[in-house]
This record gives structure tokens, C-alpha cells and sequence, in this order.
């Protein structure tokens, strides 16, 4: 080959020039264009629009502004490239569906699953909230900041990342020989395991998967198959499969239909109805009489799909997984750039990355800001210097003859620097005033500790790590929300529906756990009976109603409103992947689906038979049960014989090695009393007895509540009075009191005020007697309770939020093996509401029903793992559902679905 410039020719070899050409090619798409930084998670076209808009002064509080010139912009300045390309990324940054903390706040048709997005000229952007922590500090030396492609501006090599958007967010991309495939996780979760390793630096994987078990999709789902998202922590490539969420409707009296509210990441409802129809016509599939997208902007996603009289929705479903992308595979492939070279990262080095990362740019900035704090200080000392003798200096600055001079006598008589005495010179009389000398004073004395703390950072490095840590965690106050996929315990091959003809029975361990039942009515267990931790931010079915141990393959009963016993088996319970948070029950079977129940009726707790049980009613009455466990041969049978219409509010039992006897019972009735006296004076009976009078009721006054409370711990009384105001608008206050403000009163009295109504106020809605009280709404979302404690017989403060139920924190045991108090709730299901933190003495407490409203409380790094963790780890596929099916296996997270729960069908 012959190659020439200006009159000279040379010889060059084909194939190396092929080589040479095709490598900086390939190196070019790699570092340039495909792949993302480690540290802060963007392609460079990505980081250059974030950066850009940031300059141009998109902020949140600001208007949008046309995509057109924000992409005119980015390319004149500093993307060499075509506008279709920026306009994709601006796009990607903007979608809700494809980040999960999208970093574009976009205005206008941005597209959607099934659609693209409008031309530029039609749309409109500015940046999102997140995307200000991940330009935070650029004007502070944080980063290093190279030249743009023509060398007339500079842009920052990479984004200071106030939070792990790479985890957060993932990537995808396609480069030469390689590409990258990273999923996205929930933002409270990946913050949590950096402030935690940042901590511990020795930590290991299954540390940090207690914080963050699995990946949190933006189109919520449910992932099934664990073990690929574990090999790919592990190893940086996995697989896991992705499930739609769906729930069972009549869709006419004679009709049965699948609703569809969630699909696979990255699913559009376009491909599903596509593919069903082409396997209906194809006639793999039947079953399936229609299919209809009633998904829409205000109620989100709704794909309702018929089922034809005479067959089994739940094995049409089956058949749905199998055949079409309602289950879909998603493959890991962490590919990033380090050090400006690709490398494949498993989590813990993903995390340790952006750590070094962050701890970098907060070393960076302290230091600049140590040198503005000198410098400052400089002029401030000499500032005072000058205030001193101020006369001779304004006398030595009149009789110079120019500048120059002036500056040099200064310099020459008060021993200034020329930084000094040029500040002197351009003061203003105003600052000669007695009180800005004192000023001066006051800002010198602040710089002097400001100078002292940021030399102290840079000279302790566990300083400045702890330091990276708080701000990580006020970052996580701002972006963390609940988790939206549920995730399902199990090997994918187990678990999954694709070419899976037959399900073969597992042969599961008869392993201990725990059995919870929370407020909002759904069921689960744990994978071991190691202690359930307190800590961490509410969550959406995290207030815990009962708390059971047992054993995978054990059986407990569920004691419902009427007073019937129904058998169930714990091995037919999703469970809970290992978490080092508070337990949430987003993706837990509601118990109703579990046991057989009649119109109308409601489980109020689930309990061991085998040991004695106290429970109260709606009349009054109060029962203690001897556990003799379920009468031979029969699944269901009477706890309590009721008289009429009287109903059970509330059940328990204590914590196993407790003594009985040492608790109380407490009731809370509709007319605002509160009775608690001692479980001893009550004999055990038979499954069969009544019981006895337990709190005397005027004329028109019920039980709201019943449990049963450990006298030295450190409980809450909660009460929610409600009625009407003159106009006939429902006004409602609720009230936070201390247990030990109660006296306790003998069986059979009427007990002592609780809460002092209010003008309209005619009754009390809910109650609660226990520790750490977690109020909650009928869908199970989070609420919280008031702060501060008022007297006994106080009136409340106004309700925020509408409350349905209360539970508590998960109940610790001393050595692991008690059972916390299953109690059941007065009313329908709640939101899990914020509560008291637990308290000294509160392992021994017991949950009820309740209420709340308002902010969420932060989230505490937790500690270390446990013994037990490597075997946990051991046995995880062992412990796999026997019957597989998908539902069972689920749990952990959450939004909350009020929308969606009836509340007269609670539990």
C-alpha cells in the first residue's frame, strides 16, 4: 500500500496498518464511548451531559429547557459526535423505566418499553435531584479535569458521585470483543454496604449481601433464582430470571382473570401480547380467551389477560412463564473501566472502587478547602493588623504617591505580605467600623477551629473514612426508597418455568426458622431461626403482628375473628433471604390464601397449639388456652367458644422458656379505657371453654385491642380516637403515651382513661399495648407515629395519615429460640407505620393493631455477621420450596399498595 502527503509517498504493510487502525478503533470505543468509569458509573457521553446541563444551570428548582439546545451544547463543547447519540443518552438518563434513580428530570414523550421518544425539539429536560450529588463539589479541585477535543475548554474526567450510581443505576453497553451488562440495585441497600465497608474494611460478600441481596429492578417483578445473582457478586457474571407480579380477579361472575401489574426488566406489554397471541394461534398455548392493556399514566401497569371457563388460572399462568417474556432471563456482565482499562468486578470490588473513589474526592476537597481557610485567615490577620493602627495606615496611604508605593510601605512598616496589604488598599471605610474589628475577631477564631478540624482529617484516616460514611448516609436520606422487586430464595433451575415440563417434589430440611405474620396480612418465614435484627429504614409490611418459632417442615394454626383454629403448614411459606435490616414482608403469601376461611372472617394472629394461648374479645372476654395441640385428625377446631356477634381482637403467647404468668393482659376499649392485669389469675381451659369476664364495658363500648405485655419492658400505649366535626367531616387524633402511666386494675374492672377525646371525637378507633409500636395502613405501607410521649388521660395531637393497624419490631430472644407473641390487630390490615425505637426489656414485649403518618426514621449501619451465616449459605438451595411454585418463594421489599389492598378483606 502507498500512502502520500505534500509530494511524499511511503510504503506502508497492509494488514499492520489494518491492525494498527482497528486496535486504536477498538480502544477508542472501549474508553471513549461503551463502557462506563467504575467510579462514578457514566459513559463519557453520559458524564458530559450531566456535567454540561450542570453548567448551563439546570437545576431541579430551575425551568426545563429544550433538548435541542442542551444537546447543541454538549456537542459544540465537548462531544465530537453526532446528535443522535446525545439525544439517546439524554434519554437513557431520563427514563424511569430504565434507571432506577434516573438522573434527567424530562418533560415531554421520553418513551417508553414499547415506543420511542419524540424528536428533541418536542422534549424538554433539566437535571433530577440525584443528578446534583453526582456534579457536587466540581468547583473544589475534587476531581482532575482534562481538555476537551479542540483543547478550548476543560471537562472533568470523571463526576465527584456523592452516591454508587453504577450500582444503583447499572450499565449496559456494546464495545469491540467485550460488553457490559449490570443490573440496577435499590439506593438505600447499595449505601448501606459502602458505609459499611468504608467501616469495616475487611468485610466480606456475604457481609455485604445481607445489605444488598439482590438486585432492585425500576419495573419492580420478582427475581427468582438467587444462586446466579450470588455467582455474579461473586465473579462479576451471572444470571438470574425475572418474573411479572400478578394477582387472580373475577373478571365476570363466570370469568377468571390474570392481572399483570409488573413485568421482567425491560419488558414492554406490547411483547407480552404480542407473543401470547402468536402461541395462542400457534395453539401451544391454551386457556386464554383475551388479553387487554388497560395500563395507563395514573394507575400504572394493568394487563389483564382472560381465562376460558373450565380451566385453572394458576396452571394457565404456569403456561404463560414458560411460553412468553412474562419470564425472562437477565445476564450479568460487570464490565467497567478501571484505571482506563476494562476488567470484570464482582460486588465487593465494585463497592471498594467507588469507596476509594469517594474517599479521594472528600481528601481532595478538605484540602482545598484547608487552603481557602488559610488564606482567609492571611486576610483576616492582616486585616486586624491594619484596624489596629488604622490611622497611621490611612496617614501612610495618603502620602504615597501612587499605589505601588503604598502597597510597598505597608508591606515595609506593619510587616504585611503583598496578598495583605493589597486587601488593605482595597478596603472599604465602612469596614473601619468597632464592630466589624470584633467581627474580624469572631471570623478569625472560626477559621483557626475550621483550619484545626480539616488538618485533622487529613491527618486521621479514620476520620476522614467516618466522615465519607455520614455524608454517604445523608445522601441516602435524600435518594433511598423502598425496595420494588421481590426476590425468590432458591436455584434457578428449581425455580424457573422455562423448559420445565413437570415439577418433582424437593427434599427440603426440617430446618428452624421463624414464622411472621405482619400487619397488612401477609405470611412468611425466615431460612434459619438466627436473631431477627430492629435496625434500618420502615419498609413497606415490616410491622410485625406474630412471630413464631418453628420448623420448615412444622405445623402452627391460624386463629381467626371467630374464634376457629385452622392448621398450617410452615413448609408452604415463602421465606425471607438473609438480611441485616428489619425484616419486610412485601413479597409474602397473605394468610388468607393459606387457610380456608369463611365470608367475612379474618386471621387475628398466628399461634403455636402446643403452648398456651391468652386471648381476648370483642365482649370482653378473656381466655388462657391450654396448648395441648390440634385434637387428633382434625385441621381446624375451636379456641374459644363465642356467644353471638361477639368476634376475638386480639391473641398471644409468650416467648418460649418465658413463664406465662409473669405477663399481663391488656385491653383497650372503644370508650378510651385501658386494663391490664396479671395473665396468673387466669386458669387454663380447654379448647372449648368461654373463658371468663375479662374488662367490664359500659353500654355501647367494645375491645379494640388485646395483648399481652412484659411489665418490665419498655413499652407504648397508642391510641387513635376518631368522629365528626359539626360540619360532619371525620376528625381523628391519635396519642402516645408510657405503660407504666397505667395502674394495673383487677379482672373484671373498667380500667383507667387512656385518651381524653376531643370536640367531635366520639370513640377510639385502634389501640396498642407493647413495645416499639410500628404503625401501619391497610396496605402495609409505612407510617409513623409522634414523637413525643403524652400523659395518660391527654388528648391527641391530629392525624396525619389514616392508620389501620399497628405491629411491632421483630421480637430477640436470648438465645434465638423464643417466639415472639403473635397478636392480632383490632380491624383491618395496616401500613406499617414508623414507631418508638425498642427499648431495654422489649424482646419479651408483644405487638398489636395501630396507626401512624409522616416521615420515615434513618437507617443505622448494622454489624457484623453471625456465626451462622456460613451456614446459611450451606443449605440455601436445600431449604428450596417444596412445591416450587414462585409465589411461596418470594420475599423482601416494597412499595406500599393501599391502592390495592381491600382493607375489609385484611387478613
Amino acid at each position: 500500500m502507498t500512502t502520500g502527503t505534500a509530494g511524499q509517498i511511503s510504503d506502508v504493510d497492509v494488514s499492520q496498518e489494518m491492525e494498527t487502525s482497528f486496535l486504536e478503533y477498538a480502544y477508542s470505543v472501549i474508553y471513549a464511548r461503551a463502557l462506563p468509569d467504575a467510579r462514578d458509573g457514566l459513559k463519557p457521553v453520559q458524564r458530559r451531559i450531566v456535567y454540561q446541563m450542570g453548567e448551563m444551570g439546570l437545576r431541579p428548582d430551575r425551568g426545563h429547557v429544550k433538548s435541542s439546545r442542551i444537546i447543541g451544547d454538549v456537542m459544540g463543547k465537548l462531544h465530537p459526535h453526532g446528535d443522535t447519540a446525545i439525544y439517546d443518552a439524554l434519554v437513557r438518563l431520563a427514563q424511569g423505566f430504565n434507571l432506577r434513580l434516573p438522573l434527567v428530570d424530562g418533560h415531554g414523550n421520553f418513551g417508553s418499553l414499547d415506543d420511542g421518544p419524540a424528536a428533541p425539539r418536542y422534549t424538554e429536560a433539566r437535571l433530577a435531584p440525584a443528578a446534583m450529588g453526582m456534579i457536587a463539589g466540581l468547583g473544589e479541585d475534587v476531581v482532575d479535569f482534562v481538555p476537551n477535543y479542540d483543547n478550548t475548554l476543560t471537562q472533568p474526567s470523571v463526576l465527584p458521585s456523592a452516591f454508587p450510581n453504577l450500582l444503583i443505576n447499572g450499565a449496559s453497553g456494546i464495545a469491540v470483543g467485550m460488553a457490559t451488562n449490570m443490573a440496577p440495585h435499590n439506593p438505600g441497600e447499595v449505601i448501606t454496604a459502602a458505609q459499611h465497608l468504608i467501616r469495616h474494611p475487611d468485610a466480606t460478600l456475604d457481609e455485604l449481601m445481607r445489605f444488598i441481596p439482590g438486585p432492585d429492578l425500576p419495573s419492580g417483578g420478582r427475581i427468582i433464582g438467587l444462586d446466579g445473582v450470588r455467582e455474579a457478586y461473586e465473579t462479576g457474571r451471572g444470571t438470574f430470571r425475572t418474573r411479572a407480579t400478578v394477582t387472580f380477579e373475577n373478571l365476570t361472575p363466570r370469568r377468571r382473570g390474570i392481572i399483570v401489574t409488573e413485568l421482567p426488566y425491560q419488558v414492554g406489554p406490547e411483547k407480552i401480547i404480542e407473543r401470547v397471541k402468536d402461541q395462542v394461534q400457534a395453539k401451544r398455548l391454551s386457556g386464554v380467551a383475551s388479553i387487554d392493556d388497560f395500563s395507563d399514566r395514573r394507575h400504572g401497569m394493568r394487563l389483564v389477560i382472560g381465562v376460558k371457563t373450565g380451566f385453572d388460572p394458576t396452571a394457565v399462568l404456569e403456561e404463560l412463564y414458560r411460553l412468553t417474556p412474562m419470564e425472562d432471563s437477565f445476564g450479568i456482565n460487570n464490565v467497567c473501566l478501571v484505571d482506563g482499562q476494562p476488567r470484570t468486578l464482582g460486588l465487593l470490588e465494585l463497592l471498594q472502587v467507588y469507596v476509594d473513589h469517594r474517599i479521594e474526592v472528600i481528601r481532595r476537597r478538605t484540602q482545598f478547602r484547608l487552603g481557602k481557610a488559610k488564606d482567609r485567615l492571611h486576610l483576616v490577620e492582616g486585616m486586624l493588623i491594619a484596624i489596629v493602627d488604622i490611622d497611621e495606615v490611612i496617614q501612610l496611604i495618603r502620602s504615597s504617591e501612587d499605589a505601588g508605593s503604598a502597597r510597598a510601605r505597608l508591606m515595609e512598616v506593619f510587616d504585611l505580605s503583598e496578598v495583605q496589604a493589597t486587601y488593605i488598599l482595597d478596603l472599604q471605610l465602612r469596614r473601619l467600623t468597632k464592630f466589624s474589628r470584633l467581627e474580624l475577631e469572631a471570623e478569625r477564631d472560626e477559621l483557626q477551629r475550621l483550619i484545626e478540624h480539616l488538618e485533622h482529617l487529613l491527618a486521621d484516616e479514620a476520620a476522614l473514612r467516618e466522615l465519607v460514611a455520614t455524608e454517604l448516609g445523608e445522601t441516602a436520606d435524600q435518594i433511598a426508597d423502598p425496595r420494588r422487586t421481590v426476590l425468590v430464595e432458591g436455584s434457578l433451575k428449581e425455580l424457573s418455568a422455562k423448559g420445565r415440563k413437570s415439577q418433582k417434589p424437593l427434599t427440603m430440611a426440617d430446618d428452624p426458622c421463624w414464622v411472621l405474620l405482619s400487619s397488612s396480612g401477609r405470611a412468611a418465614r425466615t431460612t434459619d431461626r438466627s436473631p431477627l435484627s430492629g435496625e434500618g429504614r420502615r419498609a413497606s409490611h415490616d410491622a410485625i403482628v406474630s412471630q413464631l418459632p418453628a420448623t420448615a417442615l412444622g405445623h402452627l394454626a391460624a386463629l381467626t375473628d371467630t374464634g376457629r383454629l385452622v392448621g398450617l403448614e410452615v413448609v408452604h411459606l415463602p421465606h425471607l433471604p438473609p438480611q441485616a435490616t428489619r425484616p419486610a414482608l412485601a413479597g409474602g403469601t397473605p394468610v388468607k390464601d393459606l387457610v380456608e376461611l369463611e365470608k367475612g372472617e379474618k386471621v387475628v394472629a398466628l399461634v403455636d397449639p402446643g403452648q398456651d394461648l391468652v386471648l381476648g374479645t370483642r365482649n370482653g372476654i378473656v381466655k388462657r388456652a391450654a396448648g395441648h395441640g390440634a385434637p387428633t385428625g382434625r385441621s381446624e377446631w375451636e379456641a374459644v367458644s363465642l356467644k353471638g356477634k361477639d368476634l376475638v381482637v386480639g391473641a398471644a403467647q409468650a416467648p418460649a422458656g418465658t413463664d406465662l404468668d409473669s405477663y399481663n393482659a391488656a385491653f383497650v376499649t372503644s370508650n378510651a379505657q385501658l386494663l391490664h392485669f396479671p395473665v396468673s389469675v387466669l386458669r387454663a381451659q380447654g379448647w372449648a371453654a368461654g373463658g371468663v369476664a375479662g374488662v367490664r364495658l359500659t353500654d355501647g363500648a367494645h375491645v379494640i385491642a388485646f395483648s399481652l405485655v412484659d411489665p418490665q419492658a419498655q413499652n407504648r400505649v397508642v391510641t387513635i380516637a376518631k368522629g365528626e366535626n359539626f360540619y360532619g367531616d371525620p376528625v381523628s387524633s391519635i396519642k402516645v403515651s408510657d405503660f407504666t402511666e397505667f395502674p394495673g386494675k383487677g379482672r373484671a374492672t373498667g380500667g383507667v382513661r387512656a385518651h381524653r377525646f376531643l370536640t367531635g371525637e366520639s370513640e377510639l378507633a385502634l389501640g396498642f399495648v407493647g413495645p416499639s409500636p410500628q404503625a401501619a395502613s391497610s396496605g402495609g405501607g409505612a407510617r409513623s407515629l409522634p414523637d413525643s410521649l403524652s400523659r395518660r388521660d391527654a388528648s391527641g395531637v391530629p392525624l396525619d395519615a389514616k392508620i389501620d393497624a399497628i405491629g411491632t419490631l421483630p421480637h430477640v430472644s436470648a438465645g434465638g429460640d423464643a417466639a415472639a407473641p403473635p397478636v392480632g390487630g383490632a380491624g383491618p390490615a395496616a401500613e406499617a407505620g414508623a414507631g418508638a425505637a425498642a427499648g431495654p426489656g422489649s424482646a419479651a414485649g408483644f405487638p398489636v393493631a395501630g396507626m401512624a403518618s409522616g416521615t420515615l426514621p434513618g437507617m443505622d449501619t448494622a454489624g457484623g455477621v453471625t456465626s451462622a451465616d456460613a451456614e446459611r449459605e450451606a443449605r440455601r438451595e436445600e431449604i428450596a420450596r417444596a412445591a416450587a411454585k414462585d409465589v411461596e418463594d418470594a420475599v423482601i421489599v416494597s412499595y406500599d399498595e393501599d391502592d390495592e389492598d381491600d382493607s375489609n378483606a385484611l387478613f
